[in-house]
């Protein structure tokens, strides 16, 4: 199959990665030759990650990358995933860019919280749907497939397919705010957060709370860090906006987002890395 990934960065690449690993021929496409070679280089790092590791069954990683190349995408692409930042209007640029030059290609969105209905307005709706990876998506289980009113049934059937031919297990989820898995995340990581602002416990405490008491795999303060803390901020707040003040976020998440304390790709969150 080929596959277009839009959106080179941390998701991007581990979208790349997984289509490259079950032998699909992947486009990436970045807004530029800088954020081209570093596209590159993240999914390139991966795969050899992978390869140390005996995950790529026998393979090498750099008989792979020769399915990656780095431009616009074919004509006859199946399969476009956007993994830009959470922008509406941006997401709705680059897949309707994709919907002129891919005029048969399911599109979807990575989007952890955005409406797929308002991402789809002005796109040919029947082919857009959510296509919720997590991170590192090559690792991690869960697709979080999202229809909207407008789609077709039969191309949420070929995400499906698609997606359980990697390994993946699939959710169907209607089209609402947050979804099942960021709605739930959210707000079980807002609690956390609030609770180290009130000095309730520890960070290291709440978490570790959550792993030996409910077998969570890793805490909420944990999963922030690694998520970003302005990606959860920026989700919270969309959420708040849709669902009301019990998604708000708290004070201490704002000071630190606007001190640069955004968790592991900043080296300092809720811990430091």
């Amino acid at each position: 199959m080929k596959a277009v990934v839009i959106g080179g960065g941390t998701m991007g690449a581990g979208i790349a990665h997984l289509l490259l690993a079950h032998d699909h021929q992947v486009w990436v496409v970045e807004a530029d030759a800088e954020r081209s070679r570093a596209a590159f280089a993240g999914v390139k790092a991966s795969l050899h990650r992978a390869e140390a590791k005996g995950k790529l069954g026998g393979r090498e990683a750099d008989e792979l990358l020769v399915n990656l190349t780095l431009a616009e995408p074919p004509a006859d692409a199946e399969l476009v995933v956007e993994a830009v930042p959470e922008n509406v209007p941006l997401k709705q640029k680059v897949l309707g860019d994709a919907a002129a030059k891919c005029p048969d290609a399911i599109l979807a969105s990575n989007t952890s919280s955005l409406s797929i209905a308002d991402i789809a307005e002005g796109l040919p709706g029947e082919r857009v749907l959510g296509m919720h990876f997590f991170n590192p998506v090559p690792v991690q289980q869960l697709v979080e497939l999202v229809h909207h009113e407008g789609v077709d049934p039969a191309n949420v059937a070929k995400a499906r397919a698609l997606a359980e031919s990697m390994g993946k297990t699939v959710i169907e989820v209607r089209d609402s705010p947050g979804f099942a898995t960021s709605r739930l995340g959210v707000a079980v990581g807002m609690e956390a957060i609030r609770m180290v602002e009130e000095g309730v416990a520890s960070a290291a405490d709440i978490d570790t709370g959550m792993k030996l008491g409910y077998r969570w795999p890793m805490g909420p303060l944990e999963l922030t860090d690694l998520v970003g803390l302005d990606v959860r901020l920026a989700i919270a707040e969309n959420l708040a906006a849709e669902l009301g003040p019990r998604f708000e976020p708290p004070r201490l998440l704002r000071d630190k987002v606007a001190r640069g304390e955004l968790g592991k790709k900043s080296g300092e969150g809720f811990f430091s890395w």
